[in-house]
């Protein structure tokens, strides 16, 4: 059985980033940050799609977004910054005033 366990990153993406302008109710701002990025083998070894949909879930919440294949080495996943995103990172701050959002651990499997 194929490891379902992955480190996720999360932050701005070029696509978010060219399309901030739109707004973020802009239907292209809201893809970009609904998409998972993970690498094409990961995607194989859980018999995943590209392009279907996922669950994703941390300790402290879950999500289901939309799947992309992405040159992202293995066992790491990626996350524009947003909604979705939020929903899977804890609260504390260690007094930064920004949570942690980077080396989380988390769940991905197939949605529907």
């Amino acid at each position: 059985m194929a490891e379902t366990q992955f480190v996720l990153i999360t932050g701005r993406s070029t696509k978010q980033g060219s399309s901030a302008h739109l707004g973020k109710e802009a239907q292209e701002y809201r893809d970009e940050i609904s998409t998972l990025q993970m690498n094409l083998k990961d995607i194989e070894a859980l018999g995943l799609q590209d392009g279907g949909q996922v669950r994703v879930a941390s300790k402290y919440g879950s999500m289901v977004v939309k799947l992309k294949k992405w040159d992202i080495p293995q066992g790491i996943v990626f996350i524009p910054y947003g909604e979705p995103s939020n929903a899977l990172i804890g609260p504390d701050t260690q007094s930064t005033g920004m949570p942690d959002s980077k080396g989380i651990k988390v769940e991905v499997e197939r949605y529907g």
